[in-house]
């Protein structure tokens, strides 16, 4: 069995349940896109860069409306939801041209949900190679741009709403 390890994730983990605030109602009320790492807002979603990104141009789209699981959201948030899913992946596919994608829902923490309270679909981008030794020897993931040029350069390729 491979594991997937991500040990850069644990302060993301550890700082989220300290957080009185959920970052995804925090960005979706503000209108610090940079600070907050929006990439783009519709009438019931936002895309988001994580800021602990398991590989460049990883994001994370979430219901505006704090709902912890996608049974409780409405028809229309969910359509909503996976358009503006659509929309970036074409974006992140003409700027970064990946190999493929992993996309999903963590539901609960035994699922390796960061952020329980708030349902939001993962969109990681993935290159033949993009894993080295690094995160397993030396807990350290080496990232190829900053998340700064990396919000930059989607922003670029979406239209603002």
């Amino acid at each position: 069995m491979r594991v997937l390890w991500a040990p850069w994730r644990m302060s993301y983990i550890k700082r989220a349940a300290e957080m009185s605030v959920c970052l995804f109602c925090r960005a979706a009320v503000t209108n610090n896109e940079e600070e907050n790492l929006v990439l783009l807002r519709t009438n019931h979603s936002l895309a988001m860069l994580n800021a602990y990104p398991y590989n460049t141009a990883h994001v994370m789209i979430a219901p505006k409306r704090h709902v912890a699981r996608i049974e409780l959201l409405h028809d229309h948030e969910v359509m909503d939801l996976f358009n503006l899913a659509k929309e970036v992946i074409k974006a992140i596919d003409e700027e970064y041209r990946p190999d493929g994608y992993n996309i999903g829902v963590n539901v609960g923490r035994v699922a390796g949900a960061g952020v329980e309270a708030h349902i939001h679909v993962h969109i990681v981008p993935r290159w033949l190679g993009d894993t080295n030794f690094m995160p397993t020897i030396a807990e350290t993931k080496v990232m190829p741009e900053d998340l700064k040029t990396t919000l930059a350069r989607l922003k670029s390729r979406l239209k603002p709403r």
